[in-house]
């Protein structure tokens, strides 16, 4: 069996983080594996406290995990400190892991800030280069870019900006009211534009999280980082369609769409 880690935040409410993250690998094909960067006391309706691990014990875990069941591809979420982005990206250098997904965590889906200033520009100098793929939305690449997005013209000429300056692969994701359901891919062989239909559905707690770990799960088993992206999509559409509310404020997704027996 294929395996992916996640590396990334804790989130107590199921929706986001390392829950989303395990969730929607298992239910995309492959043995689910974690590294916890920090704890957060969160729900739908924002984030009301973040505990960081410390270093040494990040390296604990990851090296645990590489040493005995070595994923064959990794997913990196929310870090919030430069220190532990440094451990990240020692490690990763060392064991080498075939593909990495950097999903530029910085603001929750509730609006709250979830990676400190020093770490942005970790962030960008060590894990951004080593990366496969990095998937950031809208005021992500506008961070990591230095320019405002307000049209499909300027999400594709961040993502090439982004591609030439760390030569790897980005998914500028739509949303934020631009291409809405629509994500550009910039790589090596160009640029194009993958579309989805808009799923009418206001609880998306956790969708970065979604996207970018069953990117992780694809390229695991081998999919091309195009035809990844697509199942990827389809999956997010899935688990948005199938329309579960819960909480009073954005609510998670239906990772386990898939195996609900009254809806198959």
């Amino acid at each position: 069996m294929r395996t992916a880690l996640t590396i990334a935040g804790s989130d107590c409410s199921g929706g986001a983080g390392i829950q989303a993250d395990l969730k929607t690998m298992m239910a995309n094909g492959v043995y689910a594996m974690s590294v916890i960067t920090a704890l957060t006391a969160q729900n739908t309706m924002g984030v009301s406290g973040i505990m960081e691990v410390t270093p040494e014990f990040l390296k604990k875990q990851l090296d645990a995990v590489f040493t005995d069941i070595k994923p064959d591809a990794v997913k990196i979420g929310m870090v919030a400190s430069a220190e532990l982005i440094h451990v990240i990206a020692e490690r990763l250098s060392f064991y080498k892991p075939k593909f990495i997904v950097v999903d530029p965590v910085m603001v929750s889906t509730s609006g709250s800030r979830l990676i400190e200033e020093d770490a942005v520009a970790a962030l960008q100098n060590e894990l951004l280069p080593m990366a496969s793929v990095i998937t950031p939305n809208i005021p992500e690449t506008e961070v990591l870019t230095g320019t405002k997005i307000d049209s499909k013209e300027k999400m594709e000429q961040a993502a090439q900006a982004l591609y030439n300056k760390y030569e790897t692969a980005v998914i500028c994701k739509g949303g934020h009211s631009i291409e809405d359901a629509n994500d550009y891919l910039y790589g090596a062989d160009g640029g194009n534009w993958l579309e989805s239909k808009r799923i009418d559905n206001e609880n998306t707690h956790g969708t970065g999280c979604t996207l970018s770990s069953a990117i992780a799960s694809y390229l695991a088993q081998d999919c091309e980082l195009t035809d990844a992206v697509i199942k990827a999509k389809e999956y997010i559409s899935g688990a948005l369609a199938d329309g579960m509310d819960l909480g009073q404020g954005s609510g998670p997704l239906n990772h386990a769409f898939r195996f609900n027996p009254s809806k198959n």
